[in-house]
């Protein structure tokens, strides 16, 4: 169930000059990004400003990124809470529209142990049977790591196909590929984790950097795959100054502020994120001359 591809960009929201979301430019970033190198959109994740967006306002994009992408790419809808009942609600909701998948985030704050982590995502899992879930492990946002034998229990739940992985640890990643079935998904939260991530097993990754290098990814990605460590590398070392300049400061700061380089009209991050500050923005704008993204 649920087979996403190995390019799963975490797409942007955009916003307007009055911070309201601008459809339209969402509409238009994703048929981009569709068609250069993306598998999977991921909307409404972190990346996507998912804290600041209403329940509302998160359910028309899935419509209009559904719509801009159809037979292209596939949609993943963040639907994640930390109160099991509204993420059931979100899930269902977007179920409902045809996404061909939820990413479902650690609950986040309110810390719940193992044993109430492993309910929380079954009691989503059961409410929405016929919907792929990926679990999403952000310890670093989320203030609680789920760990791999809980994962591993998970991975019998027969919509939980995957999970995206962010705590940048090769030990836990390589935990998660010992105790689970090859069929179950490993997807690098992380893009610099990415060729590290596939050399253990897993299947891709769920992208920042996708936004500016998404064919590029691919064809990493692919190279891998058919053996061609060399050439995988190659990329991966030419790529990584941008995979760090991406996280200067918080996601998705820099992104947007690249995008906007490259003439998108994405608006500013809502409050409380801010704009890239002068040197952020310096670095940012040399790494992307270094590779002719600008």
């Amino acid at each position: 169930m649920g087979d996403f591809g190995n390019v799963l960009t975490a797409m942007i929201t955009p916003f307007k000059a009055d911070g309201s979301v601008d459809y339209d430019v969402a509409a238009e970033l994703a048929a981009h990004l569709a068609n250069n190198g993306t598998d999977t959109l991921v909307v409404c994740g972190t990346t996507g400003e998912s804290p600041t967006l209403t329940w509302d306002e998160e359910y028309q994009l899935f419509v209009e990124v559904l719509h801009s992408v159809a037979g292209k790419a596939k949609v993943i809808a963040g639907c994640g809470s930390n109160s099991t009942k509204e993420a059931i609600a979100a899930t269902e909701k977007a179920s409902k529209i045809g996404v061909h998948g939820s990413l479902q985030v650690v609950p986040y704050y309110n810390k719940p142990p193992q044993a109430g982590l492993e309910a929380h995502f079954q009691a989503i899992a059961q409410a929405c049977p016929d919907l792929p879930l990926l679990l999403y492990n952000v310890p670093g946002r989320t203030g609680q790591n789920l760990q791999p034998e809980t994962v591993a229990r998970l991975a019998e739940v027969s919509n939980i196909i995957g999970i995206k992985e962010s705590t940048g640890s090769i030990d836990q990643a390589s935990e998660i590929r010992r105790l689970t079935p090859k069929e179950f998904h490993i997807y690098s939260g992380d893009d610099y984790m990415t060729l590290p991530l596939l050399a253990i097993g897993a299947k891709g990754v769920v992208s920042v950097a996708s936004h500016l290098v998404g064919n590029q990814l691919q064809q990493m990605i692919q190279a891998f795959r058919a053996g061609k460590i060399e050439v995988a590398n190659d990329i991966h070392l030419q790529l990584f100054p941008l995979f760090k300049a991406l996280f200067l400061t918080s996601n998705p700061i820099p992104v947007k502020k690249a995008l906007k380089l490259q003439g998108w009209e994405v608006g500013s991050t809502r409050p409380p994120l801010c704009e890239a500050d002068l040197e952020v923005s310096q670095k940012l704008e040399a790494v992307l001359k270094e590779l002719s993204l600008i």
